[in-house]
């Protein structure tokens, strides 16, 4: 039996809010800015890490993870313009640390490829909890069709790294086994 409220407030289990012209642009730019500061930061890192890694399969992933970053920053630069606000152009000192891509030039100068692929899927998991923040703001229906659309890959990226990461770690202890 439908009360008079469902009837005229369909339940819904989508936790998304509703964008209703009323957020202002300036907290929908914040949140892209906020994006656009991300995968500034995980370009540079994925950058780092194929640039010092040995393995020519490593390499390609994370060449090809860190131009999929540019790609999704100069998506999100532009959908900062079409909404009159100014895109932001680098990641920060403070957001590198927080999403901790520093770490990783600890792991890079140790040769240790477990290590890069551990400092990489770190990164990741902030980028997914920044992007599922993102996701779970008041967006217009663009908006939130591009970060979603960007969230399923980085989400996908993650997941290739965190297995290659798995793997290189049981290779690790069979090999600290054999000893």
């Amino acid at each position: 039996m439908i009360n008079d409220y469902e009837a005229t407030h369909p339940m819904t289990t989508d936790a998304i809010p509703a964008y209703d012209d009323t957020t202002p642009n300036d907290e929908v730019i914040s949140t892209l800015n906020g994006l656009i500061q991300t995968c500034k930061d995980g370009q540079e890192g994925f950058k780092d890490a194929a640039e010092n890694v040995k393995s020519p399969s490593l390499k390609a992933l994370f060449f090809e993870n860190s131009l999929e970053r540019s790609r999704f920053v100069g998506e999100l630069q532009e959908l900062v313009r079409s909404l009159g606000g100014d895109p932001e152009k680098t990641g920060t000192l403070l957001a590198a640390v927080h999403r901790g891509w520093l770490d990783l030039k600890t792991a890079i100068s140790s040769n240790d490829e477990a290590a890069v692929l551990n400092e990489c899927e770190r990164g990741e998991d902030s980028a997914k909890a920044t992007y599922a923040a993102a996701i779970a703001k008041a967006l217009p229906d663009q908006v939130l069709d591009l970060v979603k659309t960007q969230s399923k890959s980085i989400n996908e990226a993650h997941d290739r790294i965190k297995a290659l990461r798995d793997a290189a770690n049981d290779a690790v202890l069979k090999a600290a086994a054999a000893k």
